[in-house]
Parts: structure tokens; sequence; C-alpha cells
């Protein structure tokens, strides 16, 4: 909006252009984001308390052994993703280019599936129960989504149908209508799993917000032709306008952080968790990164991979790999604080960031 209303005044005042560069407008956006954080999250938090919108706790028999490490979380306000999309969204339509359509389907993906997640835990909080939207209705709706986001995708002709392989240089492989099933799989799985790993205190939003970090200079280097051809990556026009997107995600999530870190004051829920994967997945896609989310977000992938894996085995031989799925309840059953088992992830977080930028330049 910013963009519009104050790039144009730089004739009468040259440091109106300023507004013109998307690093001042990525840097602003970071941290309009946390100060709305800050500023909404008491506000947010005192009005779900009086909705009695608390998080909801297992019983023994249903998580065994770590009902004594969660129970002293019941009634923690959940639902606080409305949280992330308020300072999300409102410092992404302040600073970005409202007119890019890269940022309108990464801020109508991210709405959508946050519209999911809230509908998924107002139902838990209305049936006060662990169960919310069936897993089935979750897919139609991502598989909708999805193929919205596609159709902006493949309708812009600078697109193609081509996965960008880290390592090697050149286009990739040509997947041609399969494209449209790795965009579902994208979507759908980088959702999902940010899902998963909300389970400790500030651990899904930690490992988001170093991702978003690393996408932020992803999303700039795709929107500049001369970096892009430098590193042999591919140069989609307009992705330049995704680093103010992301950079607004990182200054959300450390802002939520702020309130989540242990002990939490407030939890995300579905809200946050579907609608920051969704957000993420969509940035992958946006820029021609699909294969390298795999490794930006490995702590995601981990997750989700434990519970496809304890299901698998359970289900064939009877038998569980792991204490309990997803991953991070393994390490707590082993006996290690949950406080450690964050900041090991966390740490892990990082390093795979900054293995995920050194393939911009080892090819």
């Amino acid at each position: 909006m910013l963009l519009y209303l104050l790039a144009p005044l730089r004739d009468w005042w040259f440091g109106f252009n300023v507004f013109r560069y998307i690093t001042f407008r990525m840097a602003m956006a970071s941290l309009t984001a946390f100060l709305i954080t800050l500023w909404a999250a008491p506000r947010v938090i005192r009005w779900l308390t009086e909705l009695k919108a608390g998080q909801p706790v297992r019983d023994e028999k249903e998580v065994g052994g770590l009902y004594p490490l969660h129970r002293h979380k019941a009634g923690t306000p959940t639902m606080g993703g409305l949280l992330i999309l308020l300072s999300l969204v409102g410092s992404t339509l302040l600073w970005g280019d409202l007119l890019n359509r890269q940022v309108l389907a990464a801020l109508g993906v991210t709405a959508a599936l946050g519209g999911l997640g809230f509908w998924d835990d107002w139902t838990k909080l209305r049936r006060s129960t662990s169960q919310g939207v069936s897993a089935r209705t979750k897919l139609l709706w991502q598989a909708v989504t999805a193929g919205l986001l596609m159709a902006v995708v493949l309708t812009d002709p600078w697109y193609s149908t081509f996965l960008e392989v880290p390592f090697v240089k050149g286009p990739g492989v040509d997947l041609g209508g399969w494209y449209l099933l790795l965009g579902f799989l994208v979507l759908s799985g980088s959702s999902n799993a940010v899902n998963l790993a909300d389970g400790l205190d500030g651990l899904a939003i930690g490992c988001t917000t170093m991702i978003a970090l690393a996408f932020t200079v992803m999303s700039y280097l795709a929107g500049h032709s001369v970096l892009a051809d430098y590193l042999l990556i591919s140069h989609v026009p307009g992705t330049g306008e995704l680093a103010v997107f992301c950079a607004a995600l990182v200054g959300a999530g450390m802002g939520f952080l702020w309130y989540n870190a242990h002990p939490a004051c407030l939890f995300m829920g579905d809200t946050g968790s579907l609608a920051i994967g969704g957000a993420l997945g969509t940035v992958a896609l946006l820029i021609k990164k699909e294969l390298l989310l795999v490794i930006v977000g490995g702590i995601f992938v981990a997750e989700a991979l434990s519970v496809i894996l304890q299901v698998a085995s359970f289900r064939t031989t009877g038998r569980r790999i792991f204490r309990m799925a997803p991953l991070h309840h393994h390490f707590q059953l082993k006996g290690i604080p949950e406080t450690q088992v964050t900041i090991r992830m966390w740490i892990v977080a990082a390093i795979l960031a900054l293995v995920s930028l050194s393939t911009l330049k080892l090819r």
C-alpha cells in the first residue's frame, strides 16, 4: 500500500524514493509484523481466555507417559494463529506490492488454510474433544486450494513445469502434467508437516522463522534477473516481492515466539500451523524451490516421516519404531526436557537453512 501512496512523492522529496526498494520494505515489513504481534498479543490472549478457548489435553489413556509432561498446559489459550495471520497479512498489505500476483497468491493460500485451521480448532473447542475436522475434509480443502494456486502459477508465462534440482545446473526435470500433483503434495505436505510439529512450546514457530528467513533471501534472488543468472537459478519476475511477505512472516514468527516460548502463554493451534505451513509451501512453489523445501524444512519433514513410519510399522508388524510419534514426543519420553528438545531442533533448523542457502552456489 505504501509503495503506491508514498513512492510517487519522490519528485517532491527524494527520501520517498526508498519505498521503491524491496530491501527497505523487507526490513520494515519484518519490524512492523513484530510490533503488531507484541501490541496485539495481550489483547488476543485476553479475548481467547474470555471465550474459554483453552487447549484440551488428552487423558492418560490416550497419551500414556506423555500426560504428566503436558497436563499443565490444559487451558492455555489456543487459536493464537489468528495473531500470526493478523500481523503477517497486515504487514504485507502495508509494505508489499498489492498488484503483484505472487504476493496475492501467497496471501490467498495463507488465508484459505488459516480458515481451515480455524474451523478445525473451533470444532474441537465446541465439542470439547481432540477430534476436529476429518482428515478427508482437510485434504479436500487443501486440494482445492492447491488447484487454485496452480491455476495462478501455470497461467503465468514465466513459470514452467520444470523441477529445479538442488546442486544440479540447468532447468532440471520437466514434469509436464505431473507438476499439478507436485503442487498438491508440496502445499498439503508442508501444511500438515508444520501441524504435526506443533506439539512443544516454541518448536514450530521457531523453525518456521528460520525457514522464512532463508526464503526471504531466496525470493529476493529469484526475482533479481542479474543475481539469478549469476547463481544459475530460476528467475521468475515479480517473486522479489515475496521477500516482503517472507520477511513479514519472520517478524510475525519472532513476535509470536515471545509469547509461545516455554512456558507458553498462547498456542497457535491449527489456525496457525496449517496457515504458515501453506505459506511456506506456496513460496517454495512460486520461487521454484520445491525440492529445496525438503532441505530447509528438514525438521518438519522428519516430524512427518516419523508419523508415517510409525503407522506403517505398527500396521504391518505390530511394532513401533519410536516410543511415540511425532519425533519430538519420542525424545520427550526418553527423558529429554522439553526446552532441550525445542532448542536443539532450532539449531538443526538453522543449520539446514544455511545448507539450503549454500545450494544456490554449490552446483
